[in-house]
């Protein structure tokens, strides 16, 4: 089965290296919170780079509330595979309570990173969920209720995403960002600008 998206694009470098490294991410959530939704924002902002990228959710009707995945890639070369990401190096959990019902670190590489949206310590979190990967948290869902008065994290946590990884500049999701959401752009990317700052 294909993906139900993918997204591509002719990257611009005149000069790539001869390996590059391709970025799997995984996103974690439950259906309504916007988990497709930034993976698509994510490979947009991949391709303004000059990148190659794709985006796409896990295969299946998913109801509002369920746990739900999204999956991306990043690449300064054409990405050959289009099936789901099974082994990412990078984890997003948009969505705390994942974590009491999902294993979220299932097949992370061995360097990979877990972002999460927490008011937690990292203590916390690594003694409840015995998660030993490195981590970075944020807690998204005081920051998008302060922008935009809403329990939504998916945008905010790609601000997270970008400051722990560096995948992509947090300026390139500007663009996206309009394309989607119009006159409430602005309230997205504060969220998301106000998340890169404090993700620690």
């Amino acid at each position: 089965m294909q993906p139900v998206l993918f997204r591509t694009a002719k990257a611009i470098h005149l000069h790539q290296p001869k390996e590059s490294v391709m970025i799997e991410i995984r996103i974690h959530g439950r259906g309504g919170q916007g988990a497709v939704t930034s993976t698509e924002l994510v490979a947009l902002a991949a391709i303004q780079e000059g990148k190659y990228a794709q985006a796409f959710p896990s295969f299946g009707p998913e109801r509002r509330g369920a746990p739900v995945m999204a999956f991306a890639r990043i690449s300064e070369k054409p990405i050959l595979t289009r099936e789901k990401v099974y082994t990412p190096d990078i984890v997003v959990v948009l969505d705390p309570t994942i974590l009491k019902i999902v294993d979220v670190t299932a097949g992370l590489k061995k360097n990979g990173m877990v972002i999460l949206n927490t008011s937690k310590s990292e203590e916390e979190i690594r003694k409840t969920f015995g998660i030993k990967a490195k981590m970075a948290l944020v807690d998204a869902t005081e920051i998008a209720m302060k922008h935009i008065g809403r329990p939504i994290t998916n945008t905010t946590m790609l601000g997270a995403l970008i400051k722990a990884s560096r995948v992509i500049e947090i300026q390139s999701m500007e663009e996206p960002l309009k394309k989607r959401f119009g006159r409430i752009a602005g309230r997205n990317f504060d969220a998301m600008n106000e998340a890169y700052q404090q993700t620690a």
